[in-house]
This record gives C-alpha cells, sequence and structure tokens, in this order.
C-alpha cells in the first residue's frame, strides 16, 4: 500500500491508546482512587485538551498533519515511561494531561492527512478508522494478558515500546503534497470563526460529541464495570476489544454507504443504538450479551464517526479542513470531559450500574436532539 508507513503509525499510536484504557483505570483503582477520583482522573485534562485541539487543527493547515502526528507519537512513548514511576493522583493526572493532548494533536491531523489520501474520501477515512480501530483491539486485548502474567510496570514499559514504533513509523511517512497555508497569511486560530457561523459545524460537533460517548467510557468506567461483575483482566480486556471490532466491520462495510444531508437518518439511527448499547450492557452479567452490546456500540460509533466526519470535509475547503476537523474534535472533547465526570458523580452516589442505565437515556436524548435539528445544520440561513 503506498500509504502504508501512515495507516501503521495510525494503527501503532492507537495500540498504546487502547492498552491506556484498560491500564489506567485499573491501575487507579488498585491505588486505592474512588470512582469520582477516576472520573477526575479522565475529565480534568480535558480542559487542556479542547484548547490544544483547536490549535492543533489550526497548525495542521499551517504546517501540515504530520508533524503534528510525530509529536503526539513521542507523547505516547514519554507517558509510558512516567506511568512507570507515577504514584498517587496527582502523578497520574500528569500523565493523563500528556495522553489527553496526545489526543488532541493526533485526531485532527490524521483525519485531515486521510482526507487528502487519492482516492474517494469515505473509503480512505473508513480505512483510517479500521486500522486505528485494529489497533486498539490488539491493544486492549495484549494489555489485559499482560497485566495478568506481569503487572503494571511491564504494561507500561510496552506501551513506550509502541510510541517508539508509532514514531519511526511516522518519520517514514510521506510528506503531504499539498502546500500548507504560508505561516504569514494570518493568525492560525482565525479560521474558526467563520466555521462556527455554519450551522452544519455545529451541528457536526454534536453528532462527534454522541459518537465519542462509547470512547469515554471505554477508557473510564467500562473496565471497572467488568471488574465489579467479577470479570478478570484478560476477559475484560476481550471484551473492551470488541468495541473496536465492531467498529472495523462497520469502517469497513459503511464507508462507500455514508449519505450526508437532511433527509438521511444515518446519525439518528446510529445515535439510538449508541444509547440502547450503553443503557444495556449491565443489564444481564454474562460474557454473551455483553459481547454483542460492546460490538453493537462499536459499530454504531464508527459509523457515526464517518458520518461527521465526512460531513465536515464536504462542508469545508482543502486549506481550512484540519481547523474544521478539529471543530469536530472538539465535540469528542467536551464528551471526553462530561462523560467521566457525570458517570463518576452516579456511580458514587447510585452505583456504577445504575449510572450505565442514565447515560444510556442521556444518549437516547442527544440522538433525538440530533433528528430535530437535521433540516436546520442543511439550510442555508
Amino acid at each position: 500500500m503506498q500509504h502504508g508507513a501512515f495507516f501503521l503509525a495510525s494503527a501503532a499510536w492507537n495500540f498504546g491508546l487502547g492498552m491506556t484504557w484498560l491500564a489506567v483505570p485499573l491501575y487507579a483503582h488498585s491505588q486505592g482512587m474512588s470512582n469520582a477520583q477516576i472520573g477526575a482522573l479522565f475529565a480534568a485534562p480535558v480542559l487542556a485538551q479542547a484548547p490544544l485541539n483547536l490549535v492543533g487543527g489550526a497548525y495542521t493547515d499551517r504546517i501540515g498533519g504530520r508533524r503534528i502526528m510525530l509529536g503526539s507519537c513521542f507523547v505516547v512513548m514519554a507517558a509510558g515511561l512516567w506511568f512507570m514511576l507515577a504514584e498517587g493522583f496527582w502523578m497520574l493526572m500528569l500523565g493523563q494531561l500528556g495522553l489527553i493532548l496526545s489526543r488532541a494533536a493526533f485526531w485532527p491531523a490524521t483525519w485531515a492527512m486521510a482526507s487528502e489520501l487519492p482516492g474517494a474520501r469515505g473509503v480512505q477515512l473508513g480505512r483510517l478508522n479500521a486500522v486505528t480501530n485494529f489497533g486498539q483491539v490488539g491493544g486492549t486485548v495484549l494489555c489485559g494478558f499482560v497485566l495478568a502474567a506481569a503487572g503494571f510496570g511491564a504494561t507500561f514499559l510496552l506501551l513506550a515500546g509502541i510510541g517508539v514504533l508509532s514514531l519511526f513509523a511516522g518519520l517514514a511517512t510521506p510528506a503531504p503534497q499539498r502546500r500548507p497555508v504560508p505561516v504569514t497569511a494570518r493568525h492560525p486560530l482565525a479560521s474558526y470563526l467563520p466555521l462556527l457561523r455554519r450551522r452544519i459545524i455545529v451541528y457536526t460537533m454534536l453528532c462527534a460529541y454522541l459518537s465519542a460517548l462509547p470512547f469515554s467510557l471505554t477508557m473510564s468506567f467500562y473496565p471497572l464495570l467488568f471488574a465489579q461483575f467479577g470479570h478478570g483482566e484478560g476477559t475484560s480486556g476481550v471484551l473492551l476489544s470488541l468495541r473496536a471490532a465492531g467498529s472495523i466491520l462497520a469502517s469497513l462495510l459503511t464507508a462507500r454507504f455514508v449519505r450526508t444531508g437532511p433527509e438521511t437518518l444515518w446519525p439518528v439511527t446510529c445515535g439510538l443504538a449508541v444509547a440502547v448499547s450503553v443503557g444495556f450492557v449491565p443489564l444481564v452479567n454474562h460474557a454473551l450479551p455483553i459481547s454483542l452490546w460492546m460490538l453493537i456500540v462499536g459499530a454504531a460509533t464508527a459509523a457515526m464517526t464517518l458520518y461527521f466526519q465526512i460531513t465536515i470535509s464536504e462542508a469545508s475547503s482543502s486549506a481550512e479542513r484540519g481547523s474544521a476537523l478539529a471543530l469536530g474534535g472538539l465535540g469528542w472533547s467536551v464528551s471526553h470531559l462530561s462523560t467521566p465526570l457525570l458517570m463518576g458523580f452516579l456511580a458514587d452516589r447510585y452505583g456504577i450500574v445504575a449510572g450505565f442505565y442514565v447515560l444510556g437515556v442521556f444518549a437516547a436524548l442527544c440522538a433525538l436532539v440530533i433528528a430535530l435539528t437535521r433540516q436546520w445544520a442543511f439550510s442555508k440561513g
């Protein structure tokens, strides 16, 4: 494949991300932290992610996504080494801050790079989403077995090694063919105000928010739910990986069929699927129904992600695409902030099972808002 190094770097970076989704919450739990502290551990650094996400998108348009991607790969390597030494809430918070800042820069950069690859845009974005979810599957599954066999130290050392692999693959990625916007043209953040005036951009931010809700749970409270149900690290890793497995299938199968516009029910259907699968996952404590809901939530999330990526790409020019996709990523950032905080509060007050029920209802309300605002978003007003 001509751009194999780019897809390899994306897969390796997400391999490390998948490892952190299982290792970090269990590591925090092993140190005696409460559900509220674990929720804050994942939500508070997002306050820094949101502005950096916008900066990353703007500078993707200025200096190209490749350089932004390389910086994100380096941060994963450094975070793995840091977690080997981290003890206590604040040291874990610093490590989480590094990982979240890496995510903020990585996503708009790679989305913009994939949208510029030769071929159908939806197909290339679908391939990117598929290989990233494949990396998450491998990372989550391997993390579970490494945790069970060797403990947290070896797991975080492996995370640092994955960061090195993603960095070298990123260095082998060809430079983009298009010329970045000249640095002297205007302030890098100047493009955001015109973009925010477009209704369709605000609408896609809402779609991005709902598509990211299961991601937020995967990296925070899904592992704790499975642990409360009595599943070990290895089983939890496999169950978590099924969300990414569902995303792989959806990314490859639906990439050619995603349709945008006010008439399509695509985002509404996907949003309702997210709501049902999140709300029903704790209904029966058995591996088979849990596996089914994880597959469904993964497929729905991937389809919704493809929808907002393609919609934003069609609504923006090449020179502003990084900034436009960063605004979509801002919807992700808000989800990563609000979901763990809300879930942490609900879990401590009413129990983690009740928290999943409430979030399922909340996701259904978000899908309803998307259904009611479709015509408004695509109108010219």
